[in-house]
């Protein structure tokens, strides 16, 4: 059996989530650790709530390009009609609904 190592801490289930759902999309196995605590959250220090997500070695690199493409999807972006700064998970303009350019 292939080792796993740490490729990304997230700072909640849902981050951990989203991040495991892009590198199953694309075919990687993914171990979660640490879902369980989010329960003592306010008990525990913030870095111990953090959800660790692991892959096998072997699948490392390939894993590191989808994180770095999943980071990048959330970079901001400026709407280039009305010039106003838009979280990167909006797919339109909140303010005048036009789209991203490419």
């Amino acid at each position: 059996m292939d080792s796993f190592v740490e490729l990304y801490r997230a700072a909640n289930v849902l981050e951990a989530n989203a991040v495991k759902g892009a590198l199953e999309h694309d075919g990687i196995l993914v171990r979660t650790l640490g879902e369980a605590l989010g329960g003592a959250a306010g008990e525990l220090p913030m870095e111990s709530q953090e959800i660790r997500l692991l892959v096998e070695q072997q699948q490392r690199d390939k894993a590191l390009q989808v994180l770095r493409r999943y980071q990048q999807s959330l970079a901001p972006w400026p709407c280039s009609d009305c010039g106003e700064q838009n979280d990167g998970h909006f797919e339109i303009c909140w303010r005048c609904g036009a789209e991203p350019e490419a």
